[in-house]
């Protein structure tokens, strides 16, 4: 039972690591093969700095913000249907620390409070047999297909006379496909979805906000050392996304590149920590930011 718990951490998905629906949350292992009957919580730390690059019509330009996140995840496996299924679910909460011109006038304000929750169910559909802990042991990953559901549940922190928020004050979905690929101790990944908005009907001075759906892509490169130690190199696309406000379209369409690295190191039998950097390379609307992500993860069965 070491060994196997041994092996775990390096092929357990990475918790959500912050609360905002970005299109761009760069999650290597997401759809790896583990056992069923395995639970995972987690805590984990984020600190972001960069602009949100809005159009020339907003009120709100020039906007520069910090966060810090202390986000709670849990992930429990079990089988569904003979395919292997996961549920996640995080609460982050959290500081917004921002300078803007609104208006013209320099302005800044601060936000402490609960992010919008989120909630995942996923299901390896190919190349991922139900197995026991002890069956796992002797598993052999190759090829892997599967597909998830995000749900963000708006909980988080809403004042409708207010433009910045840490809620969005609306639900969001994400239908997403997961190709896997391993070749001796590399692994090839590829993620592709769709994120879906209701409208917000309680936006600034009791507007209405509209957003068209927002395409995400994302890649990575894994490698997973002797020792289950591994190193991810990440990378993803997003396009869409265009808001209407009050049903006249704005020039906020996002087409936007990010980059990062995740670095994943087993503590023991049930302990794994993790460091995570993400960046934009380049970006036409909506959040351009670093974010730094430490995550402390424990597993049991």
């Amino acid at each position: 039972m070491k060994e196997l718990v041994r092996i775990i951490p390096a092929c357990i998905l990475v918790m959500f690591s912050c609360g905002r629906i970005d299109a761009q949350d760069l999650e290597a292992r997401s759809y790896s093969v583990v056992p069923k009957g395995m639970h995972a919580a987690a805590i984990s730390y984020t600190y972001s700095t960069g602009d949100v690059i809005s159009d020339f019509t907003s009120p709100v330009q020039d906007l520069k913000v910090k966060t810090s996140i202390i986000n709670a995840g849990y992930v429990q496996t079990f089988s569904l249907f003979n395919k292997l299924a996961r549920i996640q679910a995080a609460l982050p909460y959290g500081f917004l620390d921002g300078t803007a011109k609104f208006l013209g006038a320099d302005t800044s304000g601060t936000r402490a409070g609960f992010f919008d929750a989120k909630i995942k169910f996923g299901m390896n559909l190919l190349g991922s047999p139900v197995l026991s802990p002890k069956e796992f042991r002797l598993f052999q990953e190759h090829t892997v297909l599967g597909a998830s559901l995000v749900i963000a549940v708006p909980i988080g922190q809403y004042f409708p006379n207010k433009l910045i928020n840490l809620g969005s004050n609306r639900w969001g979905f994400k239908p997403e496909i997961g190709f896997s690929h391993r070749e001796g101790r590399l692994y090839y990944e590829f993620y592709s979805g769709v994120w879906f908005f209701t409208n917000n009907n309680n936006f600034f001075q009791k507007t209405q906000l509209d957003e068209k759906p927002l395409f995400s892509f994302q890649a990575h490169i894994d490698y997973v050392f002797k020792s289950k130690v591994w190193l991810a190199l990440n990378g993803g696309y997003a396009a869409g996304g265009g808001t209407s406000l009050e049903g006249i379209q704005r020039d906020d369409r996002q087409q936007n590149w990010r980059a990062g690295a995740t670095f994943s190191v087993p503590l023991d039998v049930h302990q794994s920590l993790k460091a995570m950097i993400n960046t934009g390379v380049a970006t036409r609307a909506g959040q351009n930011y670093t974010a730094i992500t430490l995550v402390y993860q424990y597993i049991w069965f």
